[in-house]
């Protein structure tokens, strides 16, 4: 009896030593929506490049979604290790970071195109300003029918604007809050805030009355992408990749870096991971799953 208790201590201190080994190198990031599927390529591809050199890799990387909220909260509480964000941390979550002895350090991954609007196919609209939109998603907004933009959708009873948004804690809320609304108007009370970007996308794709916005990497063919003006007379922007970076003459209006936050400057395993995430194998990736690199590289696109 005496022996077996003895062999049943040694085998539960070698699984916790093995849980503690393991735990110290699994890199936990969460967040972000919008940065889910380009945050679980790169984490593959990691694995994989390491794989293709033949360099062993004694780390894993658990990759979770939420919101960037979600995120910023997990690493408050030292929960995650990364935060993948979508906006820039506001400033009550910087004060509340310092009372916890928290340092957080924004490094700028990749850059997204904002869908500015996601219309269903039957929907002739084509192009819609920053003005327009500010009157569909703004409170007291004085559009609430297509006809009032001059069209007629096909299916839409009533041609009542379905007004889809992402949750409050998602930061394609908060950006496109500020890039639309100028971050001073708030949303309208009645519209549907949905907590995927999947969702938005699936809504509109069944809603022929429905205008929604999200990340560019959840269009689908089932959708219509409008054009964005900043102006009634200025020229409209597609979202397209080209049209994302800084500088272009016709850049897309609705655009934004996207952000890995961590607790002061990454050491160790994340350091290792966030340089290869910069360097032109994971800018790479992000130029594959549609996204636009941090700077030009050169990809073997397949």
């Amino acid at each position: 009896m005496r022996l077996r208790a003895f062999f049943s201590i040694v085998t539960l201190s070698s699984l916790l030593l093995s849980a503690s080994a393991d735990a110290r190198t699994l890199i936990h990031t969460k967040g972000s929506d919008t940065m889910t599927k380009i945050a679980s390529a790169w984490s593959e591809a990691y694995h994989g490049y390491h794989a293709l050199h033949r360099a062993s890799l004694d780390v894993g990387i658990a990759v979770n979604g939420g919101g960037s909220g979600t995120g910023i909260a997990a690493l408050l509480i030292g929960q995650t290790d990364i935060a993948n964000v979508s906006r820039r941390l506001l400033h009550s979550e910087i004060k509340l970071a310092a009372k916890k002895g928290i340092q957080p350090i924004h490094h700028v991954v990749a850059y997204n195109a904002l869908v500015g609007v996601f219309l269903h196919p039957n929907n002739p609209l084509n192009s819609i300003s920053f003005q327009n939109l500010a009157e569909i998603y703004g409170e007291d907004g004085t559009l609430t029918k297509w006809s009032q933009l001059g069209v007629q959708v096909p299916g839409c009873s009533g041609q009542r604007i379905t007004v889809v948004s992402r949750q409050n804690n998602s930061g394609t809320y908060a950006f496109f809050r500020n890039a639309v609304l100028g971050g001073k108007r708030d949303y309208k009370l009645n519209m549907l805030s949905l907590p995927s970007s999947k969702e938005v996308v699936h809504l509109v794709e069944e809603t022929p009355c429905a205008i929604g916005y999200s990340g560019m990497i959840y269009a689908t063919r089932r959708v219509k992408p409008a054009c964005i003006s900043e102006g009634e007379q200025a020229s409209c922007t597609h979202p397209q990749i080209s049209s994302v970076t800084k500088g272009l003459e016709n850049r897309y209006p609705i655009s934004r870096p996207l952000f890995m936050v961590t607790n002061g400057q990454p050491e160790g395993a994340v350091k290792q991971y966030l340089d290869w995430i910069k360097s032109d194998a994971g800018q790479c990736v992000a130029k594959r799953m549609g996204y636009t690199a941090i700077r030009p590289v050169s990809c073997n696109m397949p």
